[in-house]
């Protein structure tokens, strides 16, 4: 993340639009030396909220806790397995 004067930014509002969509670098932007806003990509913004949607889920956080300690210990599955339990669910 960089960061950079709001006078700055707006001098080169057009290239930092640029640099932030292709990069997805994240624009700290600053007013009197204070950080005072961000300029992040659309696609980074909806990723942020997503996460935050998940997260704000307590029976989704606890279903990831629960399947990071199972790969933890070991309980994992590869491609084959897989693909032989669904085939098996499906008839």
């Amino acid at each position: 993340m960089t960061t950079q004067s709001l006078a700055a930014v707006k001098a080169h509002f057009s290239q930092i639009i640029d640099e932030v969509t292709g990069t997805h670098e994240r624009v700290t932007v600053t007013k009197n030396g204070s950080p005072v806003a961000v300029i992040l990509a659309v696609e980074d913004y909806e990723s942020l909220m997503e996460t935050l949607e998940v997260l704000s889920d307590p029976e989704t956080v606890a279903q990831i806790r629960q399947a990071e300690s199972q790969m933890r210990d070991g309980e994992s599955y590869d491609e084959a397995q897989v693909r032989a339990a669904l085939a098996a669910r499906h008839g």
